[in-house]
């Protein structure tokens, strides 16, 4: 396939680039081989924006739990809880792998638009942030968290008091890459309700609530399958407004009064670039496979599950029924799977292009065999509790090698600023990385300048530097690390940070810019083939290279 860019895709991409300008200034693997990438079309839905704040108020202090119960894979019922010293149990959720489906769009093309739409996800994660900075934000923050607290605390849950005897527990899921969907994203298969269904839902590290578009869908996207109806679930149950769970999430504009004791409790988040969802918080059943070490396959019943029902909703989800969120807040499925599986999960992504027959894997609980992975290195999370964004996972890098060479790059380049810009966050909802200019000139500079002997392509627009390879056999492209402000060092395989389009034999850098003072983003292409790990309660990310395929 020949690749052609036209005038009208340059145009988008320079027009909206200057968009991007205008909201933002308001506020050592050199023989490693190239995988190649045909990108498909790329639409990473913008992180989301929420607020503790809603139309409800605490009338009643109550507890509540997760529970779990175990079932064989022949339906019979298992043992509730499985005691450690039994046998270690993990929950491995597989993301499906398709091949690129043959009506994709060109290459160069889908380049393109997924690289508008990175560049829009970061400028909603850049709004966010300097949203909650927004004084009467926080005041109004403080103020509900203060409340929450003293009503609803998710350490005082029974299931939490019962937390030792999962810690050593694991849940192992599959994962899906989207590009066979034309996305960036990754997806997940999750059961909801009783008797449980099966949904594809879009995995965020970018975001907190869980949520499927529900019956009666009032103005759905098209999905795949049908649409979750809680009539046909036993283990539905509506949150109501006087609930204390109620104030986890932003009710919609104007609140409604909340007089019925048995009124339901609206939502409304918004992801940006006209993405939304809106319905009833609700409690739901949600069912995983669960893999012994035994290699026996079990059904793993979550109970209590935090999550939007929603009847209004509207954005680009490709196909996916919903969205489950895995960012730091309490709606979060990490956060409320803590009490049973501890305080950190994983995931291993495969290359893109690997087989269809080839699966990501998404971990709840600890990993004994990463954490004694050799290679394995850690860098501290930093914001945390102090940060009002409290979903996103903030790292803090000092500089960045390129070909053996630290780069000088302007140190408050990478600081998380008071009023809420910069800062780098990694994130599973992006495709690309982007970083905050000057870095990114600096950084594509110094590739330009050490690459020697293949002639510049320039067709290639956004993505710069590009080179012919036809005919060499083995690249000699220099390394490219990245080195952390507390001593941690990330170093990255060739084919993780360049691009190589086909058929044209030609590779690109696959690390593009954002305004000075927005985010600086790892995205997902560049985290393939690394076991990721987020361990919330050291504070601390982890990341080992890893044949993924083989987890």
């Amino acid at each position: 396939m020949v690749l052609r860019v036209s005038l009208i895709v340059i145009l988008l991409v320079l027009h909206y680039s200057f968009t991007v300008d205008a909201v933002f200034g308001h506020h050592n693997h050199n023989g490693s081989s190239l995988a190649a990438v045909k990108f498909p079309d790329h639409a990473n839905f913008n992180a989301v924006s929420s607020s503790t704040e809603s139309g409800c108020s605490f009338s009643k202090s109550e507890k509540f739990e997760l529970s779990v119960a175990t079932m064989t894979s022949d339906g019979e019922e298992g043992e509730p809880l499985v005691a450690a010293e039994q046998h270690k149990q993990y929950v491995k959720l597989n993301l499906r792998h398709h091949s690129v489906r043959k009506d994709a769009a060109e290459p160069k093309k889908s380049v393109v638009e997924s690289t508008v739409r990175d560049l829009k996800r970061i400028q909603t994660l850049h709004r966010r942030v300097i949203e909650k900075k927004n004084q009467n934000t926080i005041s109004r923050l403080e103020k509900a968290q203060e409340q929450s607290k003293k009503s609803y605390k998710l350490a005082d849950t029974p299931a939490a008091a019962a937390a030792p005897e999962y810690l050593s527990s694991q849940l192992v899921a599959t994962l899906e890459s989207g590009v066979s969907h034309g996305s960036g994203e990754y997806f997940m298969d999750v059961f909801v309700g009783t008797p449980p269904k099966h949904f594809s839902l879009i995995l965020d590290t970018g975001s907190d609530l869980n949520w499927i578009q529900c019956v009666p869908c009032y103005a759905c996207f098209e999905q795949n399958g049908p649409y979750y109806d809680p009539k046909d679930s036993s283990s539905f149950k509506n949150i109501t407004c006087h609930d204390p769970r109620c104030q986890l999430v932003s009710s919609p504009d104007p609140p409604q009064p909340c007089k019925a004791e048995t009124q339901s409790c609206p939502y409304f988040y918004w992801y940006g670039d006209s993405s939304n969802t809106t319905g009833d918080f609700a409690l739901e059943t949600f069912t995983v496979n669960l893999t012994t070490p035994n290699g026996k396959p079990e059904l793993k019943l979550v109970e209590n599950v935090m999550f939007g029902c929603g009847h209004w909703n509207r954005g680009l989800f490709h196909g996916a029924a919903g969205l489950l969120g895995l960012g730091r807040g309490p709606l979060s499925f990490a956060t409320q799977l803590q009490s049973l599986y501890g305080h950190s999960f994983s995931y291993c992504l495969v290359d893109r292009n690997s087989n269809s027959s080839v699966s990501s894997k998404l971990i709840f609980g600890e990993d004994k065999e990463l954490l004694s992975h050799p290679n394995l290195n850690f860098t501290s999370f930093v914001g945390g509790k102090e940060n009002p964004v409290d979903t996103f996972y903030y790292v803090q890098i000092k500089s960045i090698m390129v070909g053996g060479e630290v780069l000088k790059i302007p140190e408050e380049t990478w600081h998380l600023s008071a009023e809420g810009g910069g800062g780098t966050i990694i994130d599973s909802g992006t495709t690309l990385t982007y970083f905050a200019e000057p870095a990114y000139e600096i950084i594509k500079e110094a590739f330009m300048r050490k690459i020697k002997g293949y002639p510049l392509v320039e067709k290639f627009p956004p993505l710069k530097p590009c080179y012919n390879v036809s005919g060499v056999e083995k690249m000699d492209l220099p390394e490219f690390v990245i080195l952390f402000a507390d001593g941690a060092v990330w170093d990255f395989p060739v084919e993780n940070y360049f691009i190589q389009i086909e058929p044209e034999d030609v590779v690109c850098l696959a690390i593009l810019g954002t305004p000075r003072s927005a985010l600086s983003i790892i995205g997902n292409y560049q985290q393939q083939n690394f076991h990721i790990l987020y361990d919330v309660k050291k504070s601390r990310l982890g990341y080992a290279p890893m044949k993924c395929a083989d987890i």
